[in-house]
């Protein structure tokens, strides 16, 4: 064999396996944008309509959110939350959209006191993407009825999966540093609603 078919050969093998290295760490990098973005990463692809395109954005988030100076809650705080989020709760069973937005604002005020961004819904949904990927879409879909409440195009039942899903984020932002995680039983989600709450809004739609 002459010196330079093999100098082809090794050239040949030196950039299959550049490829194949290649081809594996960007295989990676995607794996670890899907596990911190969750559904989130889905929602930016389908945007984009490009892997490389969504990937981008995503990375530019993580990197604006290192720059946040983000601290957690000291557990007063933190109890005195919960003592919030109960009374409006107790709120949803006279006025359920007065809670719901109430919700709302909470868990922008926890966010702002934790050091997120909060003028404007994507700016807060792009930060919260980086570390709540998880919840982020419950975020989104209580967020969405919430807006639906104000023009009086959500049901009770929608309002009390609001609540539901804006406790799911909610209790994100409260958990501990040290590694606490949120309270997901069902009795600490669930929002009762009175039968009279759902007859009244069954009428309503009626008439």
């Amino acid at each position: 064999m002459s010196t330079a078919l093999m100098v082809v050969i090794a050239v040949v093998v030196v950039a299959l396996v550049a490829g194949a290295g290649y081809l594996l760490w960007t295989r990676q990098r995607t794996q670890r944008l899907r596990r911190q973005f969750g559904s989130e990463y889905d929602r930016t692809l389908e945007r984009h309509g490009d892997r490389a395109a969504a990937e981008r954005e995503l990375r530019a988030r993580r990197e604006r959110h290192q720059e946040l100076d983000l601290r957690p809650l000291d557990p007063q705080r933190r109890e005195q939350y919960r003592e919030q989020w109960t009374r409006v709760q107790e709120r949803f069973v006279d006025t359920p959209e007065t809670a719901v937005g109430h919700a709302d604002e909470l868990v922008t005020q926890v966010m702002a006191e934790r050091g997120y961004p909060t003028h404007d819904f994507e700016e807060r949904v792009a930060h919260l993407s980086v570390e709540h990927g998880r919840t982020l879409d419950q975020y989104r879909r209580g967020h969405e009825i919430s807006v639906r409440a104000t023009d009086g195009q959500a049901s009770t039942e929608d309002l009390r999966q609001a609540m539901v899903h804006y406790r799911a984020l909610f209790e994100e932002l409260l958990a501990a540093p040290d590694g606490e995680h949120p309270e997901t039983a069902p009795e600490r989600e669930r929002v009762s609603v009175p039968h009279e709450a759902q007859h009244r809004d069954t009428a309503h739609r009626e008439g």
